[in-house]
């Protein structure tokens, strides 16, 4: 009898072993695989990350840095109409923050992108365009109205990319411009909202509601890279001229 439950006892124990050992081979199992795959956002990321002497520049990193450009093609232009259609002074306060600011990061956009040998555009883009349109149709009141909404709709959505970038680059140069951006879109948000135009239930519907954003293509690495164009005059009216032409990329050599 006592043979038996020693014997009992001795082939319990091991399929409890054997049974803690397929569960520890299921669970590991699963990592070792994952971390042999390619495609991982690890992979990802090392893939589209080029070298520079700053640190890693990422294809989110670069994205950003275009848009940086692209905000104040069409957001500088837009101040400079705010100061003469805002019919309140709030209004038109908030189209002084938004020359003063983006003076500012433009230049900054300009210089990080020489550093780093990356092409900039000369005009906003096609969304930009009909925003600045929609602008300079209107008038009075709701002009004030289309201002405080469109501009505060599209810095909430920059805000959010500002935030992603500057907690996630590797790359000195884009951080730094980031903590720039992250500034002078809060001071823009609020600016905005000061206003008393700004419609909060509208902004939060359009949260709710919007699609992902479509991929895009990021600008092109670090290298050598062709003089940008000339910049197409796209703006409200010849009274609102563009930032200055961004220069020839100044190519920079991997560490």
């Amino acid at each position: 009898m006592r043979s038996i439950n020693r014997t009992g006892l001795v082939s319990g124990t091991g399929l409890i072993i054997t049974a803690l050992l397929a569960t520890l081979a299921a669970l590991a199992f699963p990592i070792w695989s994952y971390a042999d795959r390619s495609g991982t956002g690890l992979d990802t990321l090392n893939a589209q990350a080029v070298p520079t002497r700053y640190g890693p520049l990422s294809a989110l990193d670069r994205e950003f840095v275009t848009k940086v450009r692209l905000a104040g093609l069409w957001e500088l232009p837009a101040g400079q109409q705010a100061q003469e259609r805002g019919t309140t002074q709030a209004v038109r306060t908030a189209g002084e923050h938004l020359i003063e600011g983006h003076t500012f990061l433009d230049a900054r956009v300009r210089n990080v992108a020489a550093r780093l040998g990356l092409e900039l555009p000369n005009q906003p883009n096609p969304q930009q365009r009909g925003w600045l349109a929609t602008l300079s149709a209107a008038h009075g009141t709701d002009y004030d109205r289309d201002f405080a909404n469109i501009l505060r709709t599209a810095h909430g959505k920059v805000f959010a990319v500002v935030a992603q970038v500057r907690a996630n680059t590797r790359n000195s140069l884009v951080r730094d411009l980031a903590d720039d951006a992250n500034t002078t879109v809060l001071d823009h948000i609020k600016m905005l909202e000061a206003t008393g135009y700004v419609d909060f239930d509208a902004l939060a519907d359009d949260a709710a509601t919007a699609s992902p954003p479509p991929l895009t293509s990021s600008p092109a690495p670090p290298g050598p890279t062709e003089a940008p164009r000339s910049p197409v005059p796209v703006t409200p009216s010849s009274g609102y001229p563009l930032p200055p032409p961004a220069t020839r990329a100044r190519p920079t050599s991997s560490p």
